[in-house]
């Protein structure tokens, strides 16, 4: 018998535990306002700024999925929603300043999130972080990592 502890993933390597609760919440919560947004855009307003409003859509799906994979332990998929996340962000926020023909009007991600706060541009970098931080072991050495 040894004194040592089990190996356990930091922060129980669960993305909905912890802090990741939290991360899990905001995430609902994006996901239900930018869901509603865009579906509310692209209903009564798409001839206005139809690449703003479908892409306000498609940012809330993406909270949508994120907000799952995460909640539910899907990796592979989280990485992937939360990585086009950032790129959606970043994308969009740029595009809004630079072509705000095709922005008329505010979208999720349009001006880097600033109508909310600009909590969409902070969030994909919470959540890689956060799923790089739990996906890491914490490896504790074996008595037979000192034999050879």
């Amino acid at each position: 018998m040894t004194d040592r502890p089990a190996a356990r993933p930091e922060h129980g390597g669960r993305t909905g535990s912890g802090p990741g609760r939290l991360l899990v919440a905001v995430y609902g919560v994006l996901a239900i306002a930018a869901t509603a947004r865009g579906v509310y855009q692209v209903a009564t307003k798409l001839d206005e700024a139809p690449l703003a409003y479908v892409l306000s859509l498609l940012a809330g799906l993406v909270y949508v999925v994120a907000t799952y994979a995460l909640a539910t332990e899907r990796r592979t998929v989280a990485w992937w929603a939360v990585s086009i996340e950032m790129v959606g962000v970043l994308t969009v926020g740029v595009l809004s300043l630079v072509d705000v023909g095709d922005f008329p009007d505010e979208t999720v991600w349009s001006g880097f999130g600033q109508g909310y706060g600009y909590v969409p541009l902070v969030l994909p970098f919470l959540g890689l972080l956060w799923l790089w931080r739990t996906g890491r072991a914490a490896r504790v050495p074996s008595p037979q990592d000192d034999l050879g």
